[in-house]
């Protein structure tokens, strides 16, 4: 098992930046793949980003293609998102997320078996 901390969220205009992370406890952070979710109200939990286990596999929703980076580093036991050109549409609960093996279905959140408290992101027009 793992626990998982976000942080970095805030508000931030149209076009701005932030950078997440998600912080894990334990000594084997290496050994799980991780990945990136939001949510707004009435709406269901959206995909975000994706990282293998090294971080040479990563894959991103569409939305935030060419925009969003997700990035870990292994030794700090951290897991990162950077958001540049955020629009109002980012706007949302960004909540990191683990599990112990790798899934095809890395954009469905029934795959990940551990998720941190979530971290509020807002995007003002």
């Amino acid at each position: 098992q793992v626990q998982l901390v976000e942080s970095g969220g805030g508000l931030v205009q149209a076009g701005g930046s932030l950078r997440l992370s998600c912080t894990a406890s334990g000594r084997t952070f290496s050994s799980y793949v991780m990945g990136w979710f939001r949510q707004v109200p009435g709406k269901e939990r959206e995909f975000v980003a994706h990282i293998g286990l090294n971080g040479g596999t990563t894959y991103y929703a569409d939305s935030v293609k060419g925009r969003f980076t997700i990035s870990r580093d292994n030794a700090k036991n951290t897991m990162y998102l950077q958001m540049n050109s955020l629009k109002p549409e980012d706007t949302g609960i960004y909540t990191c997320a683990a599990v112990r093996n790798y899934v095809a279905r890395y954009y469905s959140s029934t795959q990940y078996d551990y998720w941190g408290q979530g971290t509020q992101v807002t995007v003002s027009s």
